[in-house]
């Protein structure tokens, strides 16, 4: 799979990055974030590994030069066909992308400057109203009378585990604090009497619940679980 993916990394256009599509249109937060994640994690599982591994760190500076991280620590959804920041959707899901992806890539590196990385894209995440409100994980798509498809009913939960792996990794408090609340928020805020768990983790409505929304709490609900002192 990953050697499909990398046909679609082509340095012609914004000197490097994966395409969206098969038809070339569109390089963007969520294909990139997963193509990182994927080299990082086969480097790190084939032993003697360079390709992988010279291909990781090259993705990761691509992402970093790409502009997609706003200067607010934010990654908003893709580039221009001028190869900018276009200003699109912070959504959790690319932000807990990358703050995994780069957490992986500095387990697999020891470089200080991925993990660095990590951690501005986590204090932006748990800090801007962009995507926290009242502590609470909050897509764009959970305010007013605004509702998410069926892929953001999913993002949440993306996002809190990988989250939860860049908290374990460096231990830090204030990051596992960040999960926990989500947790509570979810049992107390966003549980209804039969145990469904609805689209927004603080409970306001309207809040659809199906398959997908329960999915995406229980990914908060383990990940907060799976911290370090509560195994």
């Amino acid at each position: 799979m990953t050697s499909y993916v990398h046909e679609y990394w082509d340095q012609r256009t914004c000197g490097g990055g994966v395409w969206w599509d098969r038809e070339r249109t569109y390089k963007n937060a969520v294909t990139n974030g997963l193509y990182l994640w994927l080299t990082t994690a086969l480097h790190q599982r084939l032993p003697g590994d360079t390709l992988w591994g010279g291909r990781s760190t090259t993705a990761a500076d691509w992402y970093l030069d790409s502009g997609m991280i706003n200067a607010a620590g934010l990654v908003n959804d893709g580039l221009t066909a001028g190869c900018a920041n276009n200003g699109q959707t912070v959504w959790s899901y690319n932000q807990g992308l990358a703050i995994g992806a780069f957490t992986q890539l500095w387990r697999g590196t020891g470089e200080r400057r991925y993990l660095d990385t990590a951690r501005r894209l986590a204090d932006a995440a748990v800090t801007s109203p962009q995507l926290t409100r009242d502590g609470v994980l909050t897509e764009s798509c959970d305010l007013g009378t605004a509702s998410c498809d069926d892929n953001q009913k999913q993002f949440k939960g993306i996002f809190v585990r990988h989250l939860a792996d860049f908290a374990d990794a460096t231990g830090s408090a204030a990051h596992r604090a960040y999960l926990t609340r989500q947790a509570d928020s979810i049992w107390t805020k966003d549980r209804d009497p039969l145990n469904r768990v609805g689209q927004r983790w603080a409970g306001t409505a309207p809040n659809p619940a199906d398959w997908r929304t329960q999915a995406s709490a229980l990914e908060a609900l383990t990940a907060v679980e799976g911290l370090p002192g509560r195994r």
